[in-house]
């Protein structure tokens, strides 16, 4: 199995996508909040790339929705939630389709959707995710979302939380770049204090001077979380849906 990590949506090329799996990684946040509104039983998570767009394909829905979005961490007008991994409660959400739109995450799940499988990553979710990535037996691309435009030290320990999963899973693993090693470092290396390591990061800082620090101490909470968000190749809007476990099993492993 051969892995790389791209640090940056933008970084992106053909080889990185085609006939690969891959597993996008915007840890402060919305992966993280992405894997959490799924394990509260949210049904679907439609994804868009601007807040506009977002905004007008939840009004146009009959059913029971929630829009839910950031613009510099904070939630923009008229969105019921921001992008808080918190904030999700299961008697208040399940069943419900989810619009979102951040800044980073979902258009790097956007710019990811032409591989073979896309899979929602976080650290809260990094060995199920590894497990899902073994499953499709393909080569993998690790692709990091950045904040705003540059490389994100939190993207790169979860991206490296997923490499060690693999490697300690048993399997086969051949890192192809030295991008791919320095995150599997960087993981080692803030393993024993991910709290402090993504409290001091660029995202981290920007989440908590917007007063968002239990944002950012739920993302480092590794493997609380066994559901994986999958990109459905048959939707008509990019849609994330539960690949994993089966519905009604969100507990931890351990």
């Amino acid at each position: 199995m051969r892995i790389d990590v791209v640090m940056l949506p933008s970084e992106l090329t053909t080889r990185h996508l085609r006939g690969r799996a891959v597993a996008v990684f915007d840890v402060l946040r919305a992966t993280t909040t992405m894997t959490a509104a799924l394990a509260a039983g949210v049904a679907e998570i439609r994804l868009f790339a601007n807040i506009e767009a977002a905004r007008s394909a939840a009004a146009a829905h009959a059913g029971k929705r929630l829009l839910v979005g950031e613009v510099r961490c904070l939630p923009p007008e008229g969105f019921e939630l921001g992008n808080s991994p918190g904030a999700f409660n299961r008697d208040l959400h399940a069943g419900t389709t989810m619009f979102m739109c951040t800044t980073n995450g979902t258009r790097a799940l956007l710019a990811a959707s032409e591989a073979e499988a896309v899979f929602a990553a976080s650290l809260v979710n990094c060995r199920a995710v590894a497990h899902r990535l073994s499953d499709t037996r393909r080569d993998i691309t690790l692709l990091c979302a950045g904040t705003d435009g540059k490389p994100a030290l939190e993207d790169l320990a979860g991206a490296g939380s997923v490499i060690d999963a693999l490697m300690s899973s048993g399997e086969s693993v051949d890192l192809e770049s030295d991008i791919a090693r320095c995150a599997l470092a960087v993981f080692c290396a803030c393993r024993e204090d991910l709290v402090g390591a993504l409290r001091v990061s660029q995202g981290g800082r920007n989440v908590i001077a917007a007063g968002l620090p239990q944002d950012v101490d739920f993302a480092a909470r590794i493997n609380t979380l066994t559901n994986v968000g999958r990109l459905d190749p048959s939707a008509d809007v990019p849609t994330l849906r539960p690949a994993w476990p089966p519905a009604g099993d969100t507990t931890a492993e351990t």
